[in-house]
């Protein structure tokens, strides 16, 4: 049935010796997926939605001790790790293929072979495909894509362009079949994002038709037009009941991967996080970080602190603010995490923001920047439980600035955004993508993503870089290929590295970011 399913084998083999994490039994031998038959495909979904998002065993080195530190959303509280100063650590860089090309494809792969391609479950992981490679092409540039389904020796590295034409087209036959199928429901409770509601799933992926269309808007404008106008009148997410969420469970090595990494308190809320929710008096403080232990009082942390600021008794765990009760609660003398907390997947408000950015660039957006920028923020307080309209509204009209964040450093407030919409362009655009990124929270990886490609929010230089490519005050642009993929696909890597039209470092931008 499914030669096809060794996937990239060759390379998940040495992918799967570099690294100490655990994997389920299943996801062992990728081969043996040859022998799943129909009975097997919602298990598979399920296998495939799990690790696509990230699960337990990956979240904190391919989330917490990445991404998200270079979104600033944490800064780290342990000299154990150096990734916060921008140190690269060569063991980490190929997790994101392990759950790309080990964990999550080969599932898909199954799906695709042994369904129609008109079908529900074929769209469906259509959907998951388009989700799955957006977030590994956004880490490296070129990765193998058309030909990551055969079993070869050497595995073509394909260019991120054409990657993202691939994709547009995979969500477009996805909403396509989902329109003119008849069922309703698909995959069913082995869903663990929407339960197999169809049109939660078309809002899903017309949300993230946008989202990429966005992410192309300064290197193909008129793409990025064709794309999201075409999202928008499919219909994107609009409600705080639209955003996807993952169950996570205690079992099967498949708990909620932030709480479990908060337990051991090595991060905190950042400095640049404190300096505009603590500037805004934005009600999502509370939700999103904790007060620290010792003081009571919500403090956050500067990036690339060196391991002597790391540990002076100000910028100790219990001097800074722990993630929110909905990830772990203090019981006065331990964490307890909360490994059941669902995962956001997507939330509801970024399609809001997308859109006032489109509507800025002169888009059918379906409504105008301001609109649409006020409804994101909106979105995002309700989707954090905070529904009062008064506070909602008080919120969007303040002139509130960021404030100094009252870190160790001594820094100063990190910007001068507004919340109220503002009368120039520049600054509109700047609010936005400000907003945005506080919406995006806890997903380092697309804030990351987006910070990159617009340049959005305001955030502070790192305090110490120990990476030559990246000198101060200078931000990290993509992730190097690991030493693995040298070793087992060198040929195939040299050339993708010509793609890169810079060398194979941190510095260099990938196709998108161009500014």
């Amino acid at each position: 049935m499914m030669k096809k399913n060794m996937l990239y084998f060759l390379l998940a083999t040495a992918l799967l010796t570099s690294c100490t994490g655990k994997f389920d039994d299943m996801n062992k031998n990728p081969a043996k997926l040859s022998d799943a038959g129909a009975r097997e495909l919602p298990f598979m979904f399920t296998r495939a939605q799990s690790a696509a998002t990230i699960h337990r065993p990956y979240y904190q080195t391919i989330s917490i001790l990445m991404p998200d530190l270079y979104a600033q959303y944490f800064a780290l509280t342990t000299t154990s790790f150096q990734t916060d100063r921008y140190v690269m650590n060569d063991g980490w860089l190929s997790r994101p293929g392990i759950i790309t090309y080990v964990l999550t494809l080969p599932q898909l792969q199954t799906i695709f072979d042994n369904t129609e391609r008109s079908s529900g479950e074929y769209a469906l992981a259509n959907i998951m495909m388009t989700y799955t490679f957006h977030r590994l092409t956004d880490y490296y540039g070129p990765v193998p894509y058309f030909e990551a389904g055969q079993a070869s020796s050497s595995i073509a590295y394909d260019p991120q362009d054409k990657i993202y034409d691939d994709l547009f087209k995979r969500l477009d036959s996805a909403v396509t079949n989902l329109k003119a199928g008849t069922a309703a429901n698909v995959f069913g409770n082995y869903d663990i994002i929407y339960e197999g509601n169809v049109q939660q799933w078309i809002r899903f992926a017309n949300t993230l038709r946008l989202r990429l269309a966005l992410r192309i808007s300064k290197v193909d404008p008129a793409r990025a037009k064709t794309e999201a106008e075409a999202a928008v009148a499919g219909g994107v997410m609009t409600a705080a009941s639209h955003s996807a969420y993952i169950k996570r469970s205690a079992k099967g090595d498949d708990a909620n991967g932030l709480a479990t990494n908060a337990v051991n308190n090595e991060f905190s809320m950042s400095s640049t996080m404190a300096s505009y929710l603590k500037g805004y008096n934005d009600p999502r403080l509370p939700i999103y970080f904790q007060p620290a232990v010792a003081s009571g009082q919500f403090k956050g942390l500067r990036n690339g602190s060196s391991a002597t600021d790391i540990n002076k008794p100000g910028n100790r765990p219990a001097q800074t603010s722990n993630v929110g009760p909905r990830w772990v609660n203090w019981n006065g003398a331990t964490w307890i995490g909360q490994l059941e907390a669902t995962q956001p997947v997507m939330h509801a408000a970024e399609a809001w923001f997308l859109r006032a950015e489109g509507a800025l660039n002169g888009w059918n957006m379906d409504g105008t920047a301001q609109e649409l920028y006020e409804k994101g923020i909106a979105a995002s307080m309700q989707e954090w439980g905070i529904n009062d309209l008064t506070v909602i509204n008080s919120y969007i009209t303040s002139a509130a600035v960021p404030a100094a964040p009252g870190d160790e450093a001594g820094s100063p407030a990190v910007a001068a955004t507004p919340v109220k919409w503002a009368a120039t362009g520049s600054m509109q655009r700047l609010q936005i993508g400000t907003q945005k990124w506080l919406a995006l929270y806890p997903d380092g990886q697309e804030a990351w993503a987006e910070f990159r490609r617009s340049g959005y929010p305001v955030m502070y230089p790192v305090l110490q870089s120990d990476n030559s490519d990246l000198p101060a005050g200078t931000f990290i642009n993509r992730l190097p290929y690991s030493s693995v993929e040298a070793s087992t696909n060198g040929a195939a890597l040299e050339k993708a590295r010509q793609m890169l039209g810079g060398p194979d470092n941190a510095a260099t931008r990938v196709w998108w970011d161009v500014d």
